[in-house]
């Protein structure tokens, strides 16, 4: 079994195809999904280690779901499968739990289907059971085997994946944020983007109508903002502000204001009133200084050398974090300021 899930591991491609259908059900199939339902079926059902309840298993806290906000209605078509099928043709990854720990499993892979199953168990249904699978990983191996399978999630927001990288980079990778996206087969840029999001103020998050909403194209704009004290305090109360108005319209039933429009306003709110003289700034890698990006009359002017042992990557990640900085600080103030 652990040869079989560490296989997964090294040939799984992490750019999704189209996902297949659940013969009935038409519930959506991952690559980590159509990969363990074929192992279970491959020896007539047999390979199906265990079954266990829900509440046989503590959930990991690597994994980057948000496991509190699943909900009936996010699993809806899920229950109903299982509740047809009388049990998760999908099994769950579990993992034994050390001794002395409260529960005997660790959950590692499949918690909508835990959900489901427990919520299936306190409505109505309490012969089923959860179908489970022991395997053997270390942390960080969980984390990629969960990466593999939430990538191709639509519940799971940027956010929530951001966030998630922003905890596994310290505690699975040292802090070197090339090995984790080596191990992620993620660019360096990718890897950077996502966790200048993570990043985002709580203020700000809770400014857009969902989740969902804010996404690694928002934090590119306004990172760079809030990197300046006194530009970030008034992103943060006009985010303030938004969330507040954002609450009235829901208790009222009303459209919520859409992120386009939170966007601009924050936007709007870190940049107004800051005539900023025109300035050089230094492009650094790690320690040392490769270049200069000079404002001018019709854009910005980048005077860059790039070392021969540089990583690529690397350097044009912060090439672009530096460009879109300096384009915020450069830019002509407001009319009437």
């Amino acid at each position: 079994m652990a040869g079989f899930v560490r296989d997964i591991l090294t040939t799984l491609s992490y750019e999704p195809d189209p996902v297949s259908q659940l013969s009935g059900h038409g519930t959506a199939l991952s690559h980590l999904d159509q990969r363990l339902a074929g192992y279970v079926q491959g020896a007539g059902g047999r390979r199906a280690a265990i079954t266990i309840r829900p509440g046989d298993c503590s959930v990991w806290d690597g994994n980057p779901r948000d496991v509190p906000r699943l909900s009936v209605e996010s699993c809806r078509s899920l229950i109903d499968s299982i509740a047809q099928e009388d049990g998760n043709r999908i099994p769950v990854l579990v993992r034994v739990n050390p001794p002395g720990e409260d529960k005997p499993y660790e959950l590692l892979v499949g918690s909508r289907r835990r959900f489901a199953v427990d919520w299936l168990n306190h409505n109505g249904r309490p012969e089923i059971r959860l179908n489970a699978m022991i395997v053997e990983l270390s942390d960080e191996e969980a984390f990629r085997l969960a990466d593999i399978e939430n990538r191709e999630r639509e519940d799971i927001t940027e956010l929530d994946r951001a966030r998630s990288y922003q905890n596994a980079v310290d505690r699975f990778y040292g802090g070197v944020q090339s090995r984790m996206a080596e191990a992620l087969s993620l660019s360096n840029s990718q890897l950077s983007r996502l966790l200048a999001l993570a990043q985002m103020p709580d203020e700000v998050v809770n400014a857009f109508a969902t989740r969902e909403e804010l996404r690694v194209r928002h934090s590119e704009v306004l990172m760079p903002i809030l990197r300046r004290p006194e530009q970030a305090a008034r992103v943060v109360a006009a985010a303030l502000a938004i969330g507040d108005e954002q609450q009235r319209l829901a208790s009222t039933g009303k459209r919520l204001i859409p992120a386009a429009t939170v966007l601009t306003r924050l936007k709007q709110a870190g940049t107004a009133g800051t005539r900023k003289a025109l300035q050089e700034m230094p492009i650094m890698l790690g320690e040392e200084r490769v270049g200069r990006i000079k404002p001018g009359r019709e854009g910005l002017t980048v005077d860059l050398l790039v070392p021969d042992a540089a990583d690529i990557d690397t350097l044009l990640a912060g090439l672009k974090a530096l460009l879109l900085e300096s384009r915020s600080h450069n830019a002509p103030a407001a009319a009437g300021d």
